[in-house]
């Protein structure tokens, strides 16, 4: 028996998210200090998640999805119905 068989697979479309909050700001019009205002962190923090260096954090994708009325599966890149 493999375990291959049973191995989850993960969505690799991080990119996706990163440029998925992205345009979520721009279509709010909000500038990257704007929305880490929001948020309650620097701009330079607020570009490294957008830039895809730094993870975000749950509670972060939370606040982004609440802010933004959407899901956060959308922001995951998880479903595309925002």
């Amino acid at each position: 028996m493999s375990i291959q068989k049973n191995a989850v697979v993960y969505n690799d479309s991080g990119d996706d998210m990163y440029q998925r909050i992205r345009d979520l700001r721009e279509d709010a019009d909000l500038t990257q200090k704007q929305m880490a205002e929001i948020l309650n962190c620097s701009q330079q923090v607020y570009s490294n998640y957008e830039l895809g260096q730094r993870d975000i954090p749950t509670s972060v994708l939370i606040a982004l999805a609440k802010y933004h009325r959407t899901t956060t599966d959308y922001i995951l890149g998880l479903n595309d119905t925002k």
